[in-house]
């Protein structure tokens, strides 16, 4: 008899009215919050605006759910168009089923038009919001303990996770809480890139591809104890070699990258500097104005006193 483990939600969903309030919605919700939020303060400190990532999300986050989406629906087909399915559910994002790969990939054109618009350099607002976005991991992971999916093996140990669900091949029992697994690695690979950040002074894109290569060396062990249904090559699940391919893609951007353009942006948002440099410019202006007021009146003054000299003596011979 299991002495502990770590109980799963009675149901994912409460209704207020006629409105449903999904525990996997609200943890994506929040994700992005924080996302926003660190990558906000983080964007200053590097010389930005205040509310530029925000602006660059409204083209990132909606960009990276499809993408998410579709990579999802993509790789795992036979659970919307296979003979007894329906293709709809495919559309009811709602119900769990967001795969990174695709959300980091097509969120990556979003935050790229935005930058554009903004004439940001994607690199440097990648860096930003790197951290950012593996705390948003972190948050987003509980969504799939609301929903009793994506766990590993069966296991007694006293952090399991009880699964109560029978419905889509479910079995009732103790497993592995893999969403936990990821959530605390995300976590860790956050505050891995932020010290790095510090520490080395990264730029031009490598504190993102740091967090990259960082979390598919979380993915590809955490995804190997995973037991729900997926496509293999080779006798590895699919989003093993994914996470293989992209942390190998991840390294040689930052080995190439620190060669070619070592060092940190000195600008990344060419409109925040101008602004600082104006206002530097009627600081100094102010006080070059104000310097010269203050020699008018010396120099006014010196000459009223010689004046006043030369009449003295003046007066002096006529007597």
């Amino acid at each position: 008899m299991e002495l502990a483990f770590i109980p799963s939600p009675s149901r994912g969903v409460l209704y207020l009215g006629p409105i449903p309030l999904r525990g996997y919605a609200f943890c994506i919700i929040i994700g992005v919050f924080v996302a926003v939020w660190l990558g906000n303060r983080r964007w200053i400190a590097r010389g930005g605006r205040a509310g530029t990532v925000a602006d660059i999300a409204v083209w990132a986050v909606p960009f990276g759910l499809v993408g998410g989406r579709l990579y999802h629906v993509i790789t795992d087909y036979e659970l919307y168009f296979s003979e007894g399915r329906d293709w709809v559910d495919a559309f009811k994002i709602w119900e769990g089923g967001l795969g990174i790969w695709g959300a980091i990939a097509l969120g990556a054109v979003g935050a790229w038009i935005g930058c554009r618009r903004r004439g940001i350099p994607l690199p440097a607002y990648a860096d930003a919001i790197a951290p950012g976005i593996a705390f948003a991991q972190a948050i987003g992971r509980w969504g799939n303990w609301f929903n009793q999916e994506l766990y590993g093996k069966p296991t007694d140990l006293p952090w399991a996770l009880e699964i109560t669900s029978s419905s889509d091949g479910r079995v009732p029992g103790t497993y592995h809480p893999t969403f936990l697994y990821e959530s605390l690695w995300c976590i860790g690979v956050a505050f891995l890139v932020i010290w790095a950040d510090r520490r080395f002074r990264l730029g031009h894109g490598r504190a993102f591809a740091l967090y990259v290569a960082a979390y598919c060396t979380g993915r590809a062990w955490i995804e190997y104890m995973r037991v729900d249904d997926a496509h293999h090559i080779l006798g590895l699940r699919l989003n093993v070699w994914t996470a293989i391919l992209v942390f190998l893609l991840a390294v040689t951007y930052l080995v190439v990258s620190s060669k070619k353009r070592p060092g940190r942006e000195d600008v990344v948002e060419p409109g925040a500097v101008t602004s600082g440099d104006e206002a530097d410019g009627g600081e100094k202006s102010e006080a070059a104005g104000k310097d010269a007021e203050i020699t008018d009146k010396t120099e006014a003054g010196t000459d009223a006193a010689e004046n006043t000299a030369k009449n003295e003596a003046g007066s002096g011979k006529k007597t």
